[in-house]
C-alpha cells in the first residue's frame, strides 16, 4: 500500500476553522544567493498564514520556485509553491510535484504563466502541455488517487493543498464565474484573485459565486497589491491585460504630493481590505507588495489581520 501524508497545512486549517486568512508573496532573485528570499521571507513571517513564492515570474529568470520554498520552510515559513505549465511537459510538472511533496511543501498554486515574450528569453518556447486547470487536476489526481498520469501508483504520494488564480476583471465579464466554476470542478480548494481595486465590480462578481454556491466549494482570497505612486496605478491601468484600475484611484493618488503618494497606496490598500472582509464568501486576502515586503506587516495590522491565530497541529 502506499504511504499517505494526510496533515493539512496551516494555510487550509486557518480557511477551514472559518477565520480570514492572510497570504503574501515573495518573489526569488536573479541569482543562487538565497539570503534575499529569507530576508523577505523574514519581513513577513509573523504576519502571514502562508508565502507565495512566484515560478519565474513575467517569464524572467530567477530562482526556481520550489528552491525558495525550501529556504523559506527553513526559516519557518509555510510556502505556497507556485507552478506555471508554460515551462514544463507533464512528465517535468509531476517530478516537481514530487520533488515539492519530498520537502512536505504543503501548498500549491497552478498558473498558466505569462507569455515568454514579456520576459528575457523572448525566443523560448511554451510548452503548455497541461492547462492551468489540467495542472489542477493532475495534482488532485496524484494526491487522491496516489498514481501518476500514466496509471503507475506512486510511492508516498503529495498532500497538497491546491489552489489557483481568478481574474475577476479580464473581459468578458459574464464568462469569469463559469470559468471559476470550472477550476473549482477540477479540484481547486482556494482561490487567489487578480489585484482588486474596482471594489464594485469585484462584489459584483462575489455575489455571483455566492449565489452559485462556489464559496461553499472552495476558499476565495482577494488579491490585494497597494500602488506606490500615480504613475504605477496608470501603467496598471493601460499597460496591463485584466487589471481594472478605477479612475478616482488615480484622482486620488494625484492629489497627493509624490513623496506621500505611496502612504497613500497603503491607505487605500488597508481601506479596501477593511471594506472586502464584510464581503460574503471573501475567505482571506492575498497581499502583493513584491520588492515591497516591508510595508506587509503595516498593512496587516492595520487592517486588523494581526496576531495571527493559532491553529492547533
Amino acid at each position: 500500500m502506499n504511504e499517505t501524508v494526510t496533515s493539512q497545512s496551516r494555510l487550509e486549517r486557518i480557511l477551514t476553522s472559518g477565520r480570514l486568512a492572510v497570504t503574501s508573496e515573495c518573489g526569488p532573485p536573479r541569482g543562487s544567493d538565497p539570503s534575499a528570499v529569507r530576508e523577505k521571507g523574514r519581513l513577513i513571517k509573523d504576519h502571514v498564514d502562508a508565502v507565495n513564492v512566484t515560478d519565474n515570474q513575467t517569464a524572467m529568470t530567477r530562482m526556481c520556485s520550489l528552491a525558495a520554498c525550501i529556504h523559506l520552510k527553513q526559516e519557518g515559513i509555510e510556502p505556497v509553491l507556485q507552478m506555471v505549465t508554460r515551462d514544463r511537459n507533464r512528465v517535468a510538472l509531476q517530478s516537481d510535484i514530487l520533488g515539492a511533496a519530498s520537502f512536505d511543501i504543503p501548498n500549491m498554486l497552478c498558473l498558466s504563466g505569462d507569455h515568454q515574450s514579456f520576459g528575457d528569453c523572448a525566443q523560448g518556447q511554451n510548452v503548455h502541455d497541461l492547462d492551468s486547470m489540467q495542472l489542477v487536476q493532475t495534482a488532485c489526481h496524484m494526491r487522491d488517487q496516489g498514481k501518476f498520469l500514466g496509471g503507475a501508483d506512486i510511492k508516498r504520494p503529495p498532500a497538497l493543498f491546491v489552489g489557483a488564480a481568478a481574474n475577476p476583471f479580464a473581459d468578458p465579464f459574464e464568462i469569469r464565474i463559469p470559468r471559476l466554476a470550472k477550476k473549482i470542478a477540477c479540484g481547486a480548494q482556494f482561490i487567489q484573485t487578480q489585484c482588486i481595486y474596482n471594489i464594485d465590480k469585484f462584489k459584483a462578481w462575489m455575489h455571483r459565486a455566492v449565489d452559485r454556491g462556489l464559496t461553499e466549494r472552495a476558499f476565495i482570497m482577494a488579491g490585494m497589491t497597494p500602488m506606490k505612486s500615480v504613475g504605477m496605478a496608470k501603467y496598471m491601468k493601460t499597460k496591463v491585460p485584466g487589471m481594472d484600475v478605477p479612475d478616482a484611484i488615480i484622482k486620488r493618488l494625484s492629489g497627493v504630493e509624490k513623496k506621500k503618494q505611496a502612504q497613500e497606496g497603503i491607505d487605500i490598500c488597508v481601506e479596501h481590505i477593511l471594506e472586502l472582509s464584510e464581503v460574503p464568501g471573501v475567505a482571506g486576502f492575498h497581499i502583493m507588495a513584491i520588492e515591497w515586503e516591508e510595508k506587509v506587516p503595516e498593512i496587516v495590522e492595520r487592517a486588523k489581520l494581526f496576531p495571527r491565530p493559532a491553529i492547533d497541529e
